[in-house]
């Protein structure tokens, strides 16, 4: 961005200097394909300089960028040399554009990279405005009040209409989407299962999120425990998992029930040929009458701020609690992708710049 010095001779003419401030930004580009379970050693970091914006840009600086399970398929469709693609909380330091004046905090794909030169015009995605957060941190914009609060809110009340009364068990329970889905589905007056992949994870559902039940899937056996605590069945389940644990999940389903398919995080590290073999559902679907349906939550795009004011509203009103976990420093961006993942994460994963 340019500064200006200003020099007076002995005729008093006034001379500019024009000094240009070089801003280095960082980014992170694919190095290699993801064979299984991603590496460190696929992604680089590369140091780019900005250049100076042109009439309609925005310069804008990350505070907060976003990890997620969708990231890992996409990947897949970039070219080697690609910027990885990705949500971030940014700061607008430098503008051409009235409706994004300086110093007002966005919500954009801007990708992984510390700072972005953007026609927000020419965006396929625009980038928004952050609401006022109040006391609450700008990180929200990216996990219960962004992209995963309108996946569970949409999610859930749109695909599987909930009603009072209802049995509702969501896999991965304790990330960044499912924990939302288990708190809207009790504010809604449902019975609510969790399942997670750890006793702690468990135990934060029932204890701090108000779940009624938590079963961890890798010590239990998961189709006897879901009879002894929802001997009256299931009617709605939030999916996020995928492989031999929905196929349990499904065949403890009532008539009539309904399946949110918000992903299948089981498979998104292994090869076609390693997909688990699961009984054939088809049967189960005709008999039972059941409703199953995938989404990608840009569907409600025309209605994306009345999630968001809802999400705000009902966290400020103390009916939602949102965790976050937080790892300081951009260079730790594909660690913190990694251990995602893995399901080392207790709510949002987040990567503060």
């Amino acid at each position: 961005m340019p500064t200006h010095a200003y020099t007076q001779n002995s005729s008093y003419t006034i001379h500019t200097k024009i000094i240009m401030t070089i801003i280095k930004g960082k980014k992170i580009v694919l190095k290699s394909h993801f064979d299984g379970l991603p590496k460190v050693s696929d992604f680089e970091i590369v140091e780019e300089t900005i250049n100076p914006i042109k009439n309609g840009e925005i310069l804008v600086q990350a505070e907060y960028l976003s990890v997620d399970p969708y990231m890992r398929s996409r990947a897949a469709t970039l070219s080697l040399g690609s910027t990885l693609f990705g949500g971030q909380v940014a700061k607008v330091v430098d503008s051409k554009n009235p409706r994004y004046p300086i110093g007002v905090y966005l919500f954009g794909y801007f990708g992984w990279r510390t700072h972005s030169i953007v026609n927000p015009e020419e965006m396929d995605s625009k980038p928004y405005v952050l609401p006022d957060f109040g006391n609450l941190p700008r990180s929200l914009a990216i996990g219960a009040v962004g992209m995963p609060g309108n996946t569970a809110y949409f999610g859930l009340l749109e695909i599987c209409q909930p009603k009072a009364g209802e049995t509702l068990v969501v896999s991965g329970a304790a990330g960044a989407v499912g924990s939302l889905v288990g708190q809207i589905a009790k504010l809604k007056g449902l019975k609510t299962i969790g399942i997670a992949g750890s006793d702690d994870k468990c135990e934060w559902l029932t204890q701090k999120l108000g779940f009624d039940h938590a079963i961890n899937y890798k010590t239990t056996n998961v189709g006897e425990e879901l009879k002894k605590v929802a001997p009256n069945g299931v009617d709605c389940y939030f999916d996020n998992i995928g492989g031999e644990l929905s196929a349990t999940i499904i065949q403890n389903m009532n008539s009539f029930g309904r399946i949110a398919v918000c992903g299948s995080i089981s498979v998104y590290n292994k090869k076609v040929e390693e997909y688990p073999k699961i009984p054939d559902m088809q049967k189960l679907f005709n008999w039972k009458q059941l409703r199953m349906e995938g989404f990608i939550v840009n569907r409600w795009a025309n209605r994306w701020m009345e999630g968001l004011s809802q999400m705000l509203e009902w966290i400020k009103q103390g009916h939602i609690k949102y965790e976050e976990t937080v790892t300081t420093g951009f260079e730790n961006m594909p660690t913190a992708f990694i251990e995602m993942l893995t399901g080392k994460n207790f709510g949002k994963a987040v990567i503060k710049v």
